[in-house]
């Protein structure tokens, strides 16, 4: 049994908050600098290489890699053999929000007043129980320039794949330059409105260039890259080879008469990080 407080699980989502706002993860920068090398289109080329350039800058003095600090959602994967202690778990994430946006920009308020929560807080926090005795601790900052142009379908089962695929292509596409792009995109299949919206979330802590384990899933997200990077959308709108970086997928059983597909767009500035915490201490994938 590895008992654990909240405080230290919220301690890596604090630390995430402060690094993550300023570094890009680092697969996302080195995809963003490949478009760039590899793009004919020169307004496309320009606006790749002043992205590049602004993450760099960013990195290096310590500011924000992007004005909208976004909304923070944290994904908490605790194994079955571990114990908590301390407040509960949303409220020591909460508290480590506040501490992390302390000097960020605070875009989090009620959806009825439009009041600011003045905080940041609270975040969107999601837990599953797994095997194990380890938590494992995945916190993205969530732009809402690219989260608006996500959409969710539920399709029937006669609509089928090629529907699916076709409507995935087509949100990118209806999004245009709105996200940012080049985007990475999330996809969820399956489950039920709620879990494939939350799959399609989980998906986008992909590194960029990370093959998916299910063949098939594999060779879908190949397909769709390939007809989303054709459209001509490209970097900001201006058009050139590459608006997508990455498209991943994760799957989940359903009902009989039902296809729920959800995308979830992210822009070309990934902000994320995921901790792992055990007997043995904290190590970083």
């Amino acid at each position: 049994m590895f008992t654990i407080d909240t405080a230290a699980i919220a301690a890596q989502v604090r630390d995430a908050i402060v690094e993550t706002s300023r570094n890009m993860e680092p697969s996302c920068l080195a995809a963003l600098e490949k478009a760039r090398d590899a793009e004919d289109v020169p307004a496309a080329r320009f606006a790749l290489t002043k992205m590049c350039e602004n993450a760099r800058f960013a990195a290096q003095n310590g500011y924000p890699v992007c004005q909208d600090t976004g909304m923070c959602v944290v994904f908490v994967e605790i194994g079955k053999d571990v114990a908590l202690t301390g407040k509960l778990l949303q409220d020591a994430i909460d508290d480590a929000v506040k501490d992390g946006y302390a000097d960020l920009r605070k875009s989090v308020l009620d959806p009825v007043t439009r009041v600011n929560t003045g905080t940041n807080a609270p975040a969107v926090v999601h837990t599953d129980f797994v095997p194990g005795d380890e938590v494992k601790v995945s916190v993205m900052l969530k732009g809402f320039g690219s989260e608006n142009m996500s959409a969710l379908y539920m399709l029937n089962p006669a609509q089928g794949l090629e529907t699916a695929k076709d409507l995935i292509v087509r949100t990118v596409a209806d999004a245009a330059s709105n996200p940012c792009p080049p985007v990475i995109v999330g996809v969820g299949l399956g489950g039920t409105f709620e879990l494939c919206a939350k799959m399609s979330k989980q998906a986008l802590f992909r590194r960029i260039g990370s093959s998916n384990p299910d063949p098939l899933l594999d060779e879908l997200e190949r397909e769709l890259m390939t007809r989303i990077n054709s459209l001509g959308v490209g970097a900001q709108g201006f058009g050139g080879k590459t608006t997508a970086l990455g498209v991943f997928i994760r799957k989940y059983p359903t009902h009989i008469s039902s296809l729920p597909v959800a995308v979830n767009i992210l822009c070309h500035c990934s902000r994320a990080k995921i901790a792992v915490l055990s007997k043995e201490g904290v190590r970083y994938e």
